[in-house]
């Protein structure tokens, strides 16, 4: 039987080497960091005209002449300054706005609502006030990041905010506390280890509300649709679990590459970081912005070079090949990468990795004598089953950081996932593809949660309420599919809109039409068929931007909600097609994606068919008449 110390025994000697290596490292980086504060200018523009040299000569000329080829399209873009000039450089008019949190931190808001030739139209201005209404969209980005990474895309097609605006959409751009554009509060200033003493339980108390209450204060709007990045999602996922008023503002959250409950870091020598004790970050990094030097790293060092430096790292901790981003990409949004935030933060998300739950901030140390500590400490869970606004989950099969089956047991019922499998963590914001494999789903949640009633936004779950028939009937049954075999039927309806016309990705997938009489209500889909949905393929995409209204047009129009169209599970075939993304709805009952039920919305469990609601109500009017018979007979 092995001698069991305390303290020492809590891990492997391998790990303990790899937890000194890593100290050591981070050591030695720090103290390049102060040596290079320490540079004149002069020299760090030396060493990068050294790096330059260095990597021009081990360059081969084709890859040379691909850089300067692509220079012009990612150098702008690469060395803009700020967001409004990432914005200008697309044609596109930014504002800025600042919104007091209720605990004296400053946080940045950008705003996107006009297209480009619109700048001279009131937009949300309020009742009496003329302009016009268009439905509010919020986007936050993940850690260590700010408001840029969404707009710094080589091509305007590939970027959402761009692209929400074009579609008729208000859409505003958040900013965590610590970070470029909120490196400020009126109680301490960011030189005092006060200021950073934050973690993501400020980010859902203060951050996410309050930014939230400010924008829909602002554009005089009831609720918004709320998009968030890795940890971006996370802080929503704790913001509507602790703020229960918080759900009836946001009428959709659509979570790409969601973040909750990693699963680890590939790297071992991080790894032992997290297993030993998250609190030895404040050791190796202090209690102040974690990483500060990066900044440094990417003024010394010849661009190639630095986005090397970055896949390198990527690699390193996550496992990341960052293949679906092109190498232009990369040199025009690796320097938006970065942002500050405190080492609290980390060591938040360290401590929910070590333990597998999605937590609080645990303030007190864990003492390795104390074996019985959870009989009388418990750190408190975010309550995430509680939320009810309608979830929609986008996520990376090669993603190293989602965890879905821990995800959705965590979630509530009606949350929806779907799945692209061969996309990494930063490919949703990046990927050369994004426009095709994820913008669609983006599109496709807001149509379907969210629409417009004579200019005045209403959301889709209110109405889905009132009328609780009419999600019902949206899918033919397998059976009634046009052709001999159903698989091979060659054309698509004549009355179906040009955007949702999707081809045939793989043997795996059904097609089918829609009934030109919207008054045919044909009966629900089979539940093998409700599991999975067909992306929009690329041509169709392109039809609907060809359709466009022009920039120069006043008006605010939205395109048609998202039709269904039933595929055969792809939890039943050997292989799935790589080409298209697969989606699957995650939910725990046989009702069509999308369903709201009075009794869910409420929190009251039970969720019963429309057939059932009208016959209850059929039978309520039939007694509620013999009752007034009577009454008529007795008078």
């Amino acid at each position: 039987m092995a001698l069991h110390i305390p303290f020492l025994s809590r891990l492997h000697l391998r790990e303990y080497f790899a937890l000194l290596l890593s100290v050591g490292l981070i050591v030695l980086e720090s103290t390049i960091a102060v040596i290079t504060l320490a540079l004149p200018t002069p020299i760090i523009h030396f060493c990068y005209r050294i790096t330059r040299r260095l990597f021009e000569n081990l360059s081969s000329p084709s890859s040379r002449r691909s850089r300067q080829k692509t220079k012009r399209e990612w150098s702008s873009i690469a060395n803009a300054s700020d967001f409004t000039e990432l914005c200008e450089i697309q044609g596109y008019y930014a504002e800025e706005h600042i919104v007091q949190t209720g605990d004296g931190y400053l946080l940045g808001l950008h705003r996107l609502g006009w297209r480009r030739g619109e700048e001279h139209v009131r937009v949300n201005a309020g009742p009496g006030k003329g302009g016009i209404k268009k439905k509010v969209v919020y986007l936050h980005h993940g850690l260590l990041m700010n408001s840029e990474v969404w707009v710094c895309l080589t091509e305007k097609e590939r970027c959402l905010p761009f692209e929400l605006v074009d579609r008729g959409y208000d859409v505003w751009l958040g900013n965590n506390r610590g970070n470029k554009y909120s490196k400020k509060c009126i109680h301490t200033a960011p030189t005092s280890p006060e200021f950073w003493n934050f973690s993501m339980d400020q980010f859902a108390f203060h951050d996410i509300p309050d930014s939230i209450a400010y924008i829909l204060s602002t554009t005089y709007q009831p609720s918004l649709s709320y998009i968030g990045f890795s940890q971006g999602t996370a802080q929503a996922f704790a913001a509507l679990s602790i703020h229960p008023t918080l759900n009836d503002k946001i009428d959709v959250f659509i979570a790409l590459a969601p973040a909750m409950s990693p699963k680890g870091l590939t790297s071992g020598i991080v790894d032992s970081f997290v297993k030993a004790s998250p609190n030895v970050l404040f050791l190796a990094f202090g209690r102040r912005a974690i990483l500060g030097s990066a900044t440094m790293w990417q003024s010394i060092l010849y661009p190639p070079i630095f986005i090397r430096l970055i896949d390198a790292a990527l690699k390193f901790l996550f496992g990341w090949t960052a293949s679906n981003i092109t190498p232009h990409q990369k040199l025009a949004s690796y320097p938006h990468l970065y942002s500050y935030t405190s080492t609290k933060s980390v060591v938040h998300w360290f401590q929910i990795i070590r333990n597998g739950v999605f937590q609080m901030y645990d303030d007190e140390a864990p003492n390795p004598i104390v074996s019985n500590r959870s009989k009388y400490y418990k750190v408190a869970k975010f309550p995430t089953r509680n939320i009810k606004t309608p979830i929609v989950l986008v996520y990376g099969g090669s993603d190293s950081l989602v965890d879905i089956n821990v995800m959705l047991k965590e979630l509530p019922r009606h949350t929806v996932a779907k799945e692209i499998p061969h996309y990494e963590h930063l490919d949703f914001l990046w990927a050369q593809s994004v426009d095709q494999l994820v913008f669609p789903h983006v599109f496709e949640a807001l149509d379907e949660y969210t629409s417009t009633l004579n200019g005045v936004v209403e959301p889709q779950k209110e109405r889905q309420l009132r009328l609780p028939g009419r999600s019902r009937g949206l899918l033919l049954e397998s059976s009634a599919l046009p052709g001999p075999e159903g698989d091979d039927a060659e054309d698509e309806s004549s009355s179906s809109p040009t955007l949702f016309k999707a081809k045939k990705f793989s043997q795996n997938t059904r097609r089918m039409s829609f009934t030109e009489n919207p008054g045919d209500v044909p009966n629900p889909q089979s539940m093998s068929a409700q599991l999975s949905r067909l992306p929009y393929p690329t041509s169709s995409y392109a039809a609907a931007v060809e359709r466009q209204a022009s920039p120069t047009q006043p008006t605010t129009k939205f395109p048609p909600p998202a039709a269904k169209v039933p595929v055969r599970t792809m939890a039943d075939s050997p292989t799935g097609s790589v080409d298209a993304s697969h989606t699957t709805a995650q939910t725990s009952t046989s009702r069509p994606e999308g369903w709201w039920s009075s009794d869910e919305v409420a929190g009251t469990g039970h969720t019963e068919s429309s057939d059932s609601i009208y016959t209850e109500k059929n039978s309520d009017d039939s007694q509620a008449s013999i009752l007034k018979e009577v009454e008529e007979a007795e008078s």
